[in-house]
């Protein structure tokens, strides 16, 4: 069957549920099409001890703010599965799923979105499908060879699932900092980094965060000069967990290895590290590869925006990739600005402004 709506939002977690608020607030008529079977996005995924950078009042969507979590400061990604759950509802934002996007076609006046159930026709589109679900690993020399466990970031859950075993971490960013610290404690760790860890300051969180990033927009909006953003700062929050681990001495990072082997890592002077596992904390992609069909990606993969507005297609908007659809855009209080300017670029689109 096929439906016809003004707005397809694409992905139902933190970033379509803003893009959702804002729709609404304006009167469009929309739909948001999530894969997911429940609500909360990637967060019902993470690692079980993964917390915010930041204070529930300073992690919120547009128009509510997060209930603080009783006992801590920084609440916990069960905590904010329940905020997105309690947001969608009170909202009463139309989110269809398990409905998973397969491809996004031109259509006359039309972009047609074909999915693993009914077939859309929108006039216009919002992809806010995040990069969680696009895990990246190197192509490191001899990964093939090791004959341990091998997972990313998005497979890790807890430390007692490695207890007791020699554990390879690789990767210098917040995710690899968090994941070292959960397991210093109970494994036998070798944390690698591409360079020497930069932890921020121990008193910036996910409020500085934003502020810099924000900054940092406006003044390349502005043609002034690159402030560097978050990146000027260093590459890791120093959140308590991090911290401790830290500060007791337990993580200390390694420089990157030149070859894995079957049983551990190697580096060019000859020194080795067994292991029985190694977690690639290695970052991510964006999820785009619903949009192949309308054929937008530069000669480095890279889709050029205005804002969040695609310039080869603007009937289409990015959400939640990161600075390049909106400063912190891939945060909770950073999506918000993004959806609210996306929302508006697409109301007048529709009135013909």
């Amino acid at each position: 069957m096929t439906q016809v709506v003004d707005v397809v939002v694409i992905g139902g977690g933190q970033a379509g549920l803003a893009a959702g608020y804002h729709l609404r607030r304006l009167g469009l008529d929309f739909v948001i099409l999530d894969a997911q079977p429940s609500p909360g996005g990637a967060w019902q995924y993470t690692w079980d001890s993964l917390h915010l950078f930041s204070p529930a009042a300073y992690s919120s969507l547009p128009g509510r703010l997060m209930p603080p979590q009783p006992g801590e400061t920084y609440p916990g990604a069960a905590h904010v599965v329940s905020y997105l759950s309690d947001y969608e509802q009170r909202y009463e934002l139309p989110v269809v799923r398990p409905v998973r996007v397969e491809a996004v076609h031109r259509d006359g006046e039309f972009l047609r979105v074909e999915t693993t159930a009914d077939t859309w026709r929108a006039r216009t589109v919002i992809s806010a499908t995040g990069t969680w679900w696009r895990p990246f690993v190197p192509a490191a020399l001899g990964r093939t060879e090791f004959k341990g466990t091998q997972l990313h970031t998005v497979e890790y859950r807890r430390p007692a699932d490695f207890a007791g075993r020699r554990v390879v971490v690789v990767g210098g960013g917040n995710s690899g900092a968090q994941i070292a610290a959960d397991l210093a404690y109970e494994t036998d760790l070798t944390w690698v980094t591409l360079r020497e860890p930069r932890y921020l300051a121990d008193d910036i969180d996910g409020r500085a965060l934003f502020d810099h990033a924000t900054a940092r927009r406006r003044a390349l909006d502005e043609g002034r000069t690159d402030t560097g953003g978050v990146a000027s700062l260093g590459d890791i929050v120093a959140v308590p967990p991090v911290r401790e681990a830290r500060d007791a001495g337990l993580l200390k990072a390694q420089p990157m290895f030149d070859r894995i082997t079957a049983t551990g890592v190697e580096w060019a002077d000859g020194t080795s590290a067994e292991a029985d596992a190694i977690i690639w904390c290695t970052g991510f992609r964006p999820a785009l590869a619903h949009l192949a069909p309308l054929g937008l990606r530069g000669p480095r993969g890279h889709i050029a925006t205005q804002g969040t507005q695609v310039l080869a297609e603007p009937r289409l908007h990015l959400l939640g990739y990161g600075d390049w659809t909106g400063p912190a855009s891939a945060t909770l209080i950073g999506v918000g600005r993004p959806a609210r300017d996306a929302a508006r670029a697409i109301s007048g689109l529709l009135q013909g402004e």
